[in-house]
């Protein structure tokens, strides 16, 4: 295998781009070089990693021909210019973005669920990470599919303001702070306020009347696991500072054992079962998935009138597994 010996962070000043400098830390690629990059207004910029003091370069004057990986977290109209740039320089690009997810010719991939289309993988080239909704719910369900045949998902997730970034995280503290029952707070990231509420709308509308978000659960997971699976999603962001909760309800082809499902997953990398009674059922994502690298499953109980149906309630850290740990893990499979 090919070794990552320079690495370069594409969005480091992001909340994405600190979950990379997190896990690069101590955990992966740690004899690796590290480059960290941003827009021009952040250039200079300080940044403490590995016990030392970095400071934030240019994207737009940074030569990638002598850097092997970059991990991209900037937002797609970033990605769409420079990512082929640094493959035309030599580099594997591993995008955290929206922008080449769709594309028949790049991968797009969740190691847990389709890492083996990267056998062949040829580089330099980009590799697409998935939404973080998709990445968690597919590392769940990918088990129960190869056992069972899953037909049909039903989801509705409940989204952490962690995934619209660090203006809606700090937007949420805001509202929280003063909102004493004021039913008018002034909203500028979300339509509206996200304080004591939940809002049905994750992106913009298409013309579906589904949101982006919605529509990304349903392309994504006919590219990763199987384009015969009707999905159906509603994706709501609620006022929990970071972890994505699922509630998913789906139906199999042939009747699905509660006990093997269990037993499947549980024999799962990258998943943790909880089953039991009480708080002992099921995870959170702030007391079990935020922070952690793991996807955690939950509820797991058959459908009450159909021996095809069984409902899971999922959590994972979107900022963890959902996008900085998924493209670590994807690079994993192609350096050393």
């Amino acid at each position: 295998m090919k070794k990552a010996n320079r690495i370069a962070i594409v969005g480091a000043t992001g909340m994405v781009g600190k979950a990379f400098l997190s896990i690069l830390e101590e955990k992966f690629f740690v004899n690796a070089e590290v480059d960290l990059l941003a827009s021009k207004k952040s250039e200079g910029k300080k940044v403490t990693f590995r016990g030392s003091e970095y400071v934030i370069a240019d994207l737009a004057e940074y030569d990638f021909s002598n850097t092997d990986l970059a991990l991209f977290s900037a937002g797609a109209s970033v990605s769409a210019k420079f990512a082929p740039i640094a493959v035309s320089q030599g580099c594997v690009v591993v995008d955290n973005s929206s922008c080449f997810r769709y594309e028949a010719d790049i991968p797009l991939i969740v190691p847990e669920v389709n890492g083996h289309n990267l056998n062949d993988y040829k580089v330099p080239g980009i590799i697409a990470n998935p939404n973080c909704s998709t990445i968690q719910m597919l590392v769940a369900l990918k088990p129960i599919h190869d056992e069972f045949k899953i037909e049909r998902i039903d989801i509705t997730t409940l989204q952490a303001v962690s995934g619209t970034g660090k203006e809606a995280t700090e937007e949420l503290r805001d509202q929280l702070s003063s909102y004493g029952g004021n039913k008018n707070i002034e909203s500028k990231i979300y339509p509206k306020q996200i304080a004591n509420n939940a809002l049905p709308q994750c992106d913009v509308f298409e013309e579906n009347r589904y949101t982006k978000e919605e529509n990304k659960l349903l392309k994504e997971t006919h590219k990763i696991l199987d384009p015969n699976i009707h999905v159906s999603a509603t994706c709501v962001r609620v006022p929990v500072l970071n972890g994505h909760s699922e509630s998913i309800h789906i139906k199999t082809a042939k009747p699905i054992s509660e006990k093997t499902a269990i037993k499947v997953m549980q024999e799962t990398p990258g998943l943790k079962v909880h089953y039991g009674s009480g708080s002992q059922d099921y995870p959170t994502a702030a007391t079990d998935a935020d922070g952690d690298d793991l996807v955690h499953v939950g509820r797991i109980r058959k459908d009450l009138w159909s021996d095809k149906r069984i409902n899971l309630w999922v959590v994972a850290d979107n900022l963890l597994k959902g996008a900085a740990l998924n493209s670590v893990q994807i690079a994993e499979l192609i350096f050393d």
